[in-house]
């Protein structure tokens, strides 16, 4: 059993803060998006919650090998998102507010493979991203845009 599964047998539907961490893979102008299979088709970026005594990059580099099979070599903090915008409700009822940590990866290793969770990985030019990007994954990739490549955009 995990972290949030041990907390909610303790606290049940209590809205929490969790924190969390998210990956963004980028080579050659291309970034890494994951279709999972409970964001009803959108696309977004590897990542997920916090276990208890990890360190906020080893949840980058746990969830990013876990959901994508490729191992960071080196992770660079992009920013830290919080927020009324990052609040989420579960299709159970549970209600989080998430507390990010978006890195960037630029050197990966390993085999890239969709696991359990995900129904597509898909490296997109960051010229031509797709519409449906999971909102708070798209105002990150923004950033990586705005501080990195400030001559591509994207529109909302």
């Amino acid at each position: 059993m995990n972290y949030v599964e041990t907390l909610r047998k303790q606290v049940g539907h209590t809205p929490l803060i969790l924190v969390g961490a998210v990956v963004l893979v980028v080579k050659d102008g291309h970034i890494l998006l994951e279709q999972r299979n409970e964001t009803q088709a959108r696309f977004g970026l590897p990542g997920g919650l916090m276990e208890w005594a990890e360190s906020t990059d080893e949840t980058a580099r746990r969830e990013l090998l876990e959901e994508t099979g490729l191992i960071a070599e080196k992770l660079t903090l992009l920013g830290v998102y919080s927020g009324k915008n990052y609040v989420t409700t579960l299709a159970n009822g549970d209600v989080f507010q998430s507390v990010s940590l978006a890195y960037v990866a630029s050197e990966t290793t390993g085999t890239l493979r969709i696991s359990a969770e995900s129904v597509a990985l898909t490296y997109f030019s960051l010229k031509d991203l797709p519409e449906q990007i999971v909102g708070s994954h798209r105002v990150m990739i923004e950033d990586y845009l705005n501080q990195n490549r400030p001559k591509f955009s994207l529109s909302k």
